[in-house]
């Protein structure tokens, strides 16, 4: 997942297969992130910040799906 960034609007075209699996991926650059900046290497802290909302917008969408809920 390097430095993708989607728009919501493409994870919200994704399937719910292609959603778990970004979430892995976010879920694994998470922890990337978190050992780079413990060992003082993670130069862009705003990073973590990021990929954390990532995971956020993922889970929202599949819970959206999950309850039915309809968004633009």
């Amino acid at each position: 997942m390097a430095d993708k960034q989607y728009p919501v609007a493409d994870l919200r075209e994704m399937t719910d297969d292609q959603l778990v699996t970004e979430m892995d991926e976010a879920y694994k650059n998470l922890f990337n992130l978190r050992m780079r900046h413990a060992t003082r290497q993670l130069e862009q802290h705003q990073a973590l910040g990021r990929a954390r909302r990532r995971i956020a917008r993922i889970k929202t969408i599949q819970t959206e799906r999950r309850l039915g809920i309809t968004r633009g």
